[in-house]
């Protein structure tokens, strides 16, 4: 009965998937006029020359600003990950006290249960 239900629900699905299907020829969708026409269109009003740069002569003091940003971004950034690494610590050293206490636990209760075997 189970397999006749499995038959039943793979034949019935098979049948949905196909009367969702077209049969149309993809190709036509995919031909170089229909392609290439919107992204023509889409380059068209793009300038041949490149536009002019107005800060020219800031670069050296825009270059020392952002050395000195990058610099306390960075050290920041490491001692942020300090934190983060002894608080990970932390978690892990309750974690394992937590596991010791748990896995002396069930070793008393299997130590126990073989007494209470033995002693029946």
């Amino acid at each position: 009965m189970n397999k006749f239900v499995s038959a039943a629900l793979a034949g019935s699905t098979a049948l949905a998937l196909a009367a969702c299907g077209t049969a149309e020829d993809a190709s036509a969708d995919a031909e170089a006029e229909t392609v290439e026409a919107p992204a023509e269109e889409a380059v068209a009003d793009v300038a041949d020359e490149p536009a002019a740069d107005g800060a020219a002569g800031e670069e050296g003091a825009m270059e020392d600003a952002a050395g000195d940003t990058s610099a306390a971004v960075a050290a920041e950034a490491d001692t942020a990950a300090d934190a983060g690494a002894a608080a990970a610590n932390d978690v892990m050293a309750e974690v394992e006290a937590a596991a010791k206490e748990e896995g002396g636990k069930m070793v008393d209760k299997a130590v126990d249960a073989v007494k209470e075997e033995v002693a029946n």
